[in-house]
């Protein structure tokens, strides 16, 4: 079969700073396994899913994984020229599959493995919806009354010249001033603080101390933890399945997990499996990180010889409960809304209503 490689090279450049979507992703491992299934040659396989993919990036990704494999290419090293797209864990079950010849297998497994992280972040990004346009709705509504109404109302007070206004009222007249005549610079300040808060969390101090400060959190550091803990589990059980060495395996995870305090745990566990220590015995130097039920688990599946089925019952646990808290996360955070959309109303309606009160007992006086 010729070639499918018709790429120029300006689509070259652009594809180092491609990303291709997890669906895309799992379209490609479920179909291609399915065809190898069916008999069909990888050559085959690859040229055919080719012309099935709509996405044009990804459709020339498959081309030229088509073309390394018939010049004679093992995938997983043809995968491993595209690692902006696919992730350390793709291109290791791969090479896994294909050194133990289970590469139907180990395809089946990296689907499974992407469609339970899919759904993961789907429902935690489902759950964030509500609240996310609840607080949006009413930030746009609020700088609104600030600019158009409120001064309209407060225009009022300003006018009494000498009368000692209530702190409130002050603070408000304040807040519409600079809303009303500085707000180009208050949009750069925004942006600015924004932009600064983004940059500092991308370097390691500033990373480390809002992961903490994450898993500190009321409400969100326990989600925050159980999602984390099933993509360590849910990982860890697909490198083993596919007979990686725990060591690499262990590194591999470092990366899927996103706080980077369990991407630490991680590769510490992988540095003492390194001098002969069991993974529950690491796993107990982090009792805030990892709870009991991990441990002992962990414990069980290493005296039995099954490390990769415990960690896989482990993260259907905790998949389920993140599936249920974020069932529930609306009505969780409804009250959290109403105060503070009370709290905001209350303020300026106190900064309005306390100097008219004044007033009126005045003049009754």
């Amino acid at each position: 079969m010729p070639g499918l490689n018709t790429n120029i090279p300006i689509e070259k450049i652009f594809r180092r700073f491609m990303r291709i979507k997890l669906p895309q992703k799992i379209f490609f491992t479920e179909n291609l396994r399915v065809m190898i299934k069916a008999g069909l040659s990888l050559t085959e396989a690859l040229h055919t899913l080719a012309l099935q993919t709509e996405h044009k990036g990804f459709r020339s990704i498959i081309e030229e994984l088509n073309s390394d494999v018939e010049q004679g290419k093992n995938l997983s090293q043809a995968l491993s020229r595209f690692k902006n797209v696919f992730e350390p864990i793709f291109i290791n079950m791969i090479a896994a599959g294909e050194v133990s010849g289970t590469l139907e297998k180990t395809l089946e497994q990296l689907t499974v493995q992407m469609r339970k992280d899919y759904e993961l972040v789907s429902k935690v990004k489902s759950a964030m919806t509500y609240p996310i346009v609840v607080l949006s709705a009413t930030v746009l509504i609020g700088i609104g009354m600030m600019i158009f109404v409120v001064p309209q109302i407060l225009s009022i007070f300003e006018e009494m010249g000498d009368v000692e206004l209530p702190l409130p009222t002050r603070i408000l007249i304040a807040a519409t001033d600079i809303m009303k005549h500085d707000w180009p610079f208050l949009i750069i300040g925004t942006i600015a603080i924004v932009g600064a808060f983004l940059w500092s969390i991308k370097r390691p101090l500033g990373k480390r101390v809002w992961h903490k400060f994450l898993l500190i959190l009321p409400i969100i550091g326990p989600i925050i933890q159980k999602i984390n803990l099933a993509r360590f589990t849910r990982t860890l059980s697909s490198l083993l399945r596919t007979d990686i060495p725990i060591v690499q395996g262990l590194t591999i995870t470092s990366d899927i997990v996103r706080n980077v305090y369990y991407h630490d745990a991680c590769l510490a566990m992988s540095e003492a499996v390194k001098k002969g220590e069991t993974i529950s015995h690491v796993l107990e130097q982090s009792p805030k990180l990892f709870p009991p039920l991990v441990i002992q688990m962990t414990a069980v599946g290493e005296r039995a010889g099954t490390v990769d089925q415990m960690l896989e019952e482990i993260a259907e646990f905790y998949e389920k409960q993140v599936d249920g808290i974020m069932g529930s996360l609306s009505s969780i955070i409804e009250p959290i809304l109403i105060i503070f959309l009370g709290g905001a109303v209350g303020g300026i309606a106190l900064a309005i209503i306390t100097p008219i009160y004044s007033l009126t007992t005045q003049f009754g006086q």
